[in-house]
């Protein structure tokens, strides 16, 4: 199938032509029962115009929504599927080779409405890694571990368990006794583990990540930088947290698993690890301020939703009162918080909210 796509003309212009937030309405109002996923593969696409065509066009065919990036290096998707249509939609998975076996991440806890559109990207890269040495083989990954094994090696006095996911998902979950490094994107964190480590070479490396995505190619890194036992969480912490389900097993995971999709978060243990950062009581729910001209993505407890209209600042709340037509006039005019800071950027706000009260 992949040389038959290859010869057919890209289609650039596959984009939702319904108003975004008139999508979201209907989704919330939708009666439809959806399964909400995620997976990845590493596998060449020569073409990744035509690869993205072709899964388009038939992903819409199953009312399939969600948000998905293609490279030449593979694919990387979360999905929402419609309940009904998903022996179809695992049927056309299998048409492909290069999916046949695959794993699916399928959300323990989730409504399925997920997504609200289907969108499909094409990048340099499915993971941007920062890495351009061509002797870096990202196939030489680490030894793959099921739920039972890795609760068993977590235990090893002699085992390093990392964390390989950015701060603001670490943050609001981890494991018992991981290392989070207080990293912006994947590619500076890659080099900052394998530095952090330089003096544990010879202990158990134990890599997790959302849906193991990441640990693929960092467990592939760590052995490029000669670490010797590196290991990673097959199926990252959401297969973790379905296995441990299913087989009445002990949970080692604190807190909340950050999801990059409306939910924001899957609950994984009743921990509250986080603090709001606005008043600084415990809270671990992720929201985006509701000033839409901001945006900033950080944590808010009830109380602060409240007393901010959800909002990450009073001025954010002063704003999002206003008329749609007065916001767009000053809009122009004005900086908020999400101008200022990116994801990662909010976390000098993290230990003290007052400041990002002052926005």
């Amino acid at each position: 199938m992949e040389q038959e796509i290859q010869k057919k003309k890209p289609l650039r212009n596959l984009l939702n032509r319904v108003n975004r937030r008139e999508l979201k309405e209907r989704m919330r109002n939708s009666t439809e029962k959806r399964v909400t996923l995620s997976y990845y593969k590493y596998h060449r696409i020569d073409d990744p115009y035509a690869f993205r065509d072709e899964l388009f066009i038939n992903y819409h065919e199953l009312g399939v929504l969600g948000r998905i990036y293609v490279a030449q290096e593979g694919v990387n998707a979360q999905l929402s599927v419609p309940e009904e249509r998903f022996g179809d939609f695992k049927n056309y998975m299998d048409t492909w080779p290069m999916f046949r076996g695959m794993r699916l991440n399928i959300a323990v806890e989730a409504d399925g409405k997920s997504f609200f559109t289907l969108t499909i990207k094409v990048r340099n890269k499915i993971v941007a890694d920062g890495i351009d040495d061509p002797q870096f083989d990202p196939s030489k990954t680490g030894v793959h571990l099921n739920a039972d094994a890795w609760n068993k090696l977590a235990e090893d006095p002699d085992t390093v368990i990392v964390d390989m996911r950015n701060h603001y998902e670490s943050e609001v979950g981890r494991f018992e006794n991981a290392i989070v490094p207080d990293a912006v994107t994947f590619r500076e964190e890659l080099p900052m583990v394998a530095e952090m480590l330089e003096q544990n070479k010879d202990k158990n490396i134990l890599m997790y990540c959302t849906g193991g995505i990441r640990c693929e190619k960092a467990s592939a890194y760590m052995k490029y930088r000669g670490f010797n036992n590196v290991f990673q969480l097959e199926g990252g912490i959401i297969e973790y947290n379905r296995q441990v389900k299913a087989g009445g097993l002990k949970n080692k995971f604190l807190g909340i698993n950050f999801v990059f999709d409306e939910r924001l978060g899957e609950r994984i243990s009743e921990d509250i690890i986080a603090h709001c950062h606005q008043c600084g009581h415990p809270a671990d729910i992720h929201v985006n301020c509701a000033n839409n001209y901001c945006h900033i993505l950080f944590i808010q407890c009830p109380e602060c939703a409240e007393k901010y209209s959800g909002c990450c600042s009073d001025q954010c709340a002063t704003f999002s009162a206003l008329t749609e037509d007065e916001q767009k006039l000053k809009a122009p005019h004005s900086v908020f918080n999400g101008s200022k800071f990116g994801k990662g950027a909010y976390k000098a706000f993290r230990k003290s909210g007052a400041q990002l009260n002052k926005g």
